[in-house]
């Protein structure tokens, strides 16, 4: 065998080892995923709240208590999430929203949220339905992210 054969096996060899351990990492991801997701559905409170601002910011911008920015990983404290500023009773409250529901949030009204903690599960409107907004034609970038 020449030496191209033989270093095309390895790095097929190489690839093969990668993309099983990837395959078994994201089953165990995957797994976790589920249970917090469990967690989250079992504990979720409906909360009536008026929306002051949201936008898609930094963690350590976003005024979040500092004992929660501690929490979050390193790999995720530069990267932007959906944060909504919103009346909560008598107080101010920043929460994080999912990404499913960050665009059916609108501003300055009133709407019942789900909530688990500091994160907004689920929306419904006060009076009457919340529409969704028009939807933007995505970019390559934005339709390889959602999946």
């Amino acid at each position: 065998m020449n030496t191209v054969t033989i270093v095309l096996l390895v790095i097929m060899v190489v690839l093969i080892g990668l993309l099983i351990a990837l395959y078994f990492f994201g089953k165990k991801t995957q797994k976790k995923q589920a249970e917090q997701e469990a967690l989250m559905q079992e504990n979720k409170q409906t909360v009536s709240m008026l929306v002051i601002d949201k936008k898609r910011m930094p963690v350590k911008e976003s005024g979040l208590p500092q004992m929660v920015i501690d929490q979050v990983p390193k790999l995720m404290r530069r990267q932007k999430l959906p944060i909504v500023k919103a009346k909560v009773g008598p107080k101010i409250t920043i929460l994080i929203a999912d990404e499913k529901v960050f665009d059916l949030i609108p501003l300055k009204k009133e709407i019942k949220a789900e909530v688990s903690g500091l994160y907004i599960i689920g929306v419904k409107g006060i009076r009457g339905n919340l529409e969704a907004p028009p939807q933007k034609k995505k970019g390559l970038l934005a339709r390889f992210r959602r999946r």
